[in-house]
């Protein structure tokens, strides 16, 4: 019965709306790439990412407990609405948090849960935006050398500054790809229900219907409210996401690209001065990232509950 799936397509889907235009998202912003055109070829990247490299972090998240193809189904549901209702709210939030949050809630339930795993994934979260505010500084500083040595004309520096932006931001969709397909469909394969292949797969292409569909929204939070954002600086936020994405792909932990990207604009904004960054959208945000895993734990078990209420008539 392939029925359960619905849950991880739903899963992906709410995946795809809410992180994975950011590999695109300043790209578009700073009107240098057409929505529709970053969206296609994001889809496209995120497909190849998690067919070819999407095997690690899928076996780090389906050891995180023993889940019940019911279980796999409940968890991937409470994630994605979790997702789903901040993204509504135009906040880009972690997808992985949503997914461990509702992990947690399951794994509360049945009484497993593996710590250890469970500590390496929450170390990563930490990891992600300080590690992508750092690369973005540095490939700021290296890239903006090269670039006003070599005295582009308006034109040549329109031509490099956008295939450069189509390069980093497939490099970034690629990196997505291979890195979060694990948040749509690893507890199936913990489950049995499907082989890693298929998981890979399906989870890319729910992934790549979301990018499609629903992920204008918290592109303009990125974009256009946190920090206005020049091609150029642009261009150093997507290639950075993309290296620090990668790093943990290679890690075998699902992180999330949302908090790559906001870790990668503020390196910049710091660099260009505090005053560029909206606060009150950064507090937004980071409020967003804080209450992502235990919304998510609390609808699992809500659920949970709910599914297993019985009717007892009255005698």
């Amino acid at each position: 019965m392939m029925y359960p799936l619905l849950g991880g397509i739903f899963m992906g889907w709410s995946l795809g709306s809410n992180d994975a235009a950011n590999v695109f998202g300043t790209a578009v912003s700073s009107r240098m790439i057409r929505f529709r055109t970053a969206a296609l070829l994001a889809s496209f990247f995120v497909i190849l990412g998690a067919v070819i490299s999407g095997r690690a972090g899928i076996e780090t998240l389906q050891g995180l407990t023993s889940f019940g193809i019911e279980e796999a189904v409940i968890s991937s549901v409470a994630a994605a609405i979790t997702v789903t209702i901040m993204t509504v709210f135009g906040l880009p939030v972690s997808t992985s948090q949503a997914v461990v949050g509702s992990i947690i809630g399951i794994g509360i339930l049945n009484g497993q849960l593996n710590y250890d795993g469970m500590g390496k994934v929450v170390a990563c979260w930490f990891g992600t935006p300080i590690g992508a505010a750092a690369v973005s500084m540095l490939l700021y500083k290296f890239f903006a050398y090269i670039y006003n040595r070599r005295k582009f004309s308006i034109f040549e520096s329109d031509i490099v500054i956008r295939v450069g932006m189509i390069v980093a931001g497939s490099y970034g969709a690629y990196a997505l790809g291979a890195n979060n397909v694990a948040n749509v469909t690893a507890v199936f394969v913990g489950a049995g229900l499907i082989s890693v292949f298929n998981a890979a797969l399906i989870g890319g292409v729910s992934i790549a219907l979301g990018i499609l569909t629903y992920s204008r929204p918290v592109m303009e939070t990125v974009g256009k409210k946190l920090v206005r954002l020049d091609p150029f600086s642009a261009l150093i936020v997507v290639l950075s996401l993309g290296i620090t994405v990668h790093f943990f792909t290679v890690l075998g932990v699902p992180v999330s690209t949302s908090q790559g990207i906001i870790g990668g604009v503020l390196g910049v904004g710091l660099l260009k001065g505090v005053d560029t960054i909206s606060r009150k959208t950064l507090y937004h945000i980071f409020i967003g990232w804080f209450l992502t895993p235990f919304i998510a734990c609390l609808f699992s078990i809500v659920i949970n509950y709910v599914i297993h209420l019985q009717y007892i008539p009255h005698q």
